[in-house]
């Protein structure tokens, strides 16, 4: 489909059923309407080889449609696009744009640290065409990313979207890249610096809706009904989003083999790690409900568990995460079970429980027993099942802002904020699941993420960089950097000990258990420190503390608690065999495990 590259020109392939004849034109041709006629293939389909078609020339397609006049149509399956001429056109794109990157092997899922990315605000390029961000600018802090420890970035949607100013949701040719960010060269460059670093690339997709009026999809061959969009959705009822009428037709073979082929590009050829499906509930139902049987459709779910299956019969390790947030098990179900096939779903429950538990101010409306629950929860008794998160584009907009700034409004870099937003980092951390940060969380970025692109502070990385060392140590414990904390890595976690007077929680994580391996948390979510506090082991001997966000090298009014390394006896409490007393601050977290 689209423009193929052959001996001595281009062969162009287009689907539109409904049209009478259909033509391409570009610069191979002087832009001429009747040159190069495609021939019917009597499915729908057309094509026509056209020689001297090459790289880099634009080109439309031009459809008759009944005694219409004709139709300019962008190619839906445009690989690059360009405005340069002041309208947007398809480009012929190289057919050697993807490349692997040599030695490179994606993280294994639980040893995954998400860091969330919007290209376009990330950090601004000087050299783009708008001065805003670009795949090339933030390249040039990959480096930094690396030493952070993240070893998985996830990029906000990049496809080639209406106008020059978006967060990427509303996006008008899927298989294009956006040109403010560099088109597919740039990211191509992204993806393989990123892969030089060990880095994995994960990818939003936006298959719930294209954005409204979403260009020349809209009714792209002439037809519709009912004055709605067309060959490419739905052109009744389901129609309808929050976005816009632009639900795309999951039930026509031609638009989910569309879909599919868009997902599989960006896995197989330009050699993203995954993909993040942007709400996964507005596919599989009208209202993005959950039981809602009147207004689901079947034909999103089916679409869902096809192409996930095609993902794993072809390339299982790379990773297929929902966002439906809804807490719904059968998101993450195998398809054979009847589930929708994804590997993971962000967990809305985690987010919203420790959000509210960390923001409201006080400290007796904190409930430890919600902290279990979210610490506990999982899909299908499969930690890695969920992404969890203190923050993201979403939840740091819309009437919210970043975590801090909701802590201590106007004052995001206050006591209050940094304790309780690193005590949040802290349980991110250390809880099952996938973690996941989004960009700037590390170093206390406040406000709120806008829709026009404003680059992210990066002086606060020399203002905080107390809190952005607290983040670095947090994530290398997290990945087991010092073979001391495998237990973050493994399924299996204890919430033993809840003081809810007193706003203390405890937790055991481990993998296979034993030095090395088991992992001690403990969280104080109030706003007082507790000397000689008795708390459960699950084995004596000396027990090290791995990290103490009360020291004061985080920020300089922390405190410095003393919570030093403890001697554990066999003297059973809180349901261990083990026991030991320790110290511990203010909305703190100790983290303590064996040698």
């Amino acid at each position: 489909m689209g423009a193929s590259l052959n001996q001595g020109g281009t062969t162009f392939r287009v689907w539109a059923p409904f049209a009478s004849q259909v033509y391409v034109a570009g610069d191979f041709n002087d832009w001429s309407t009747t040159s190069d006629p495609l021939c019917s293939e009597n499915n729908g389909y057309w094509s026509v080889d056209v020689l001297g078609a090459s790289v880099g020339q634009q080109y439309k397609y031009a459809i008759a449609y009944q005694n219409q006049p004709l139709v300019w149509r962008n190619d839906p399956y445009a690989h690059s696009m360009t405005q340069k001429s002041g309208t947007l056109n398809s480009l012929i794109a190289s057919s050697d744009e993807p490349y692997a990157t040599p030695g490179y092997a994606a993280p294994s899922w639980n040893d995954l640290v998400i860091y969330e990315m919007h290209i376009g605000s990330f950090i601004f390029d000087p050299a783009s065409l708008r001065k805003q961000g670009s795949f090339t600018a933030a390249i040039g802090k990959l480096d930094y990313l690396l030493d952070l420890g993240i070893n998985a970035v996830e990029v906000m949607a990049i496809s080639e979207f209406d106008g020059d100013v978006s967060w990427g949701y509303n996006p008008a040719y899927i298989f294009a890249i956006e040109d403010e960010y560099g088109g597919p060269d740039g990211f191509r460059n992204f993806v393989n610096e990123a892969h030089k670093r060990g880095i994995a690339v994960i990818l939003d997709v936006v298959y719930n809706h294209l954005g409204f009026p979403c260009d020349d999809m809209w009714q792209f061959d002439g037809w519709s009904e009912n004055e709605k969009g067309g060959i490419y959705f739905y052109n009744d009822g389901r129609s309808t989003t929050a976005w816009g009428e632009t639900r795309l037709d999951y039930g026509r073979s031609e638009v989910r083999q569309y879909l599919c082929d868009n997902a599989l590009r960006w896995l197989e050829e330009r050699f993203v790690d995954g993909l993040r499906w942007d709400s996964v509930g507005s596919i599989r139902n009208i209202n993005d409900q959950n039981n809602d049987p009147d207004h689901d459709i079947p034909d999103g779910w089916s679409l869902m568990q096809s192409i996930n299956s095609q993902i794993k019969q072809r390339q299982p390790w790379k990773i297929s995460i929902a966002e439906d947030l809804k807490d719904n098990e059968w998101i993450t179900k195998e398809v054979g079970s009847g589930g929708a096939g994804f590997d993971a779903q962000w967990d809305a429950g985690y987010l919203w429980t420790l959000r509210n538990t960390l923001i409201v101010s006080d400290d007796n409306s904190r409930d430890m027993y919600a902290i279990r629950d979210l610490i506990t929860q999982r899909y299908n008794n499969n930690a890695f099942e969920r992404v969890i998160y203190t923050e993201s584009h979403d939840a740091d907009a819309n009437g919210e802002s970043r975590l801090p700034e909701m802590i201590s409004p106007g004052n995001a870099g206050n006591y209050y904020a940094k304790k309780r937003s690193t005590l949040g980092a802290a349980l991110l951390f250390t809880s099952p699941g996938i973690p996941m940060i989004f960009m700037g969380q590390e170093f206390l970025e406040s406000g709120y993420f806008q829709t026009n692109p404003q680059e992210l502070d990066w002086s606060k990385a020399t203002t905080y960089s107390g809190i952005l060392q607290l983040y670095r140590d947090l994530i290398h414990l997290r990945r087991n950097w010092f073979n001391t904390t495998r237990g973050l890595h493994g399924q299996h976690v204890n919430v033993y000990h809840i003081n809810n007077q007193w706003k203390v929680i405890a937790f055991h994580r481990w993998d296979q258990g034993g030095n090395g391996d088991d992992v001690v948390v403990i969280l104080n979510f109030a706003n007082i420190g507790y000397t000689g506090y008795t708390i459960g082991f699950p084995q004596s001997g000396r027990w090290r503390v791995r990290f103490n966000s009360d020291w004061n090298g985080y920020s300089s009014d922390f405190q410095n608690w003393n919570s030093y390394d403890t001697e554990v006896s066999d003297s059973s409490y809180d349901g261990m065999p083990c026991s030991g007393k320790i110290d511990f601050g203010p909305y703190s977290a100790v983290i303590l495990s064996q040698d």
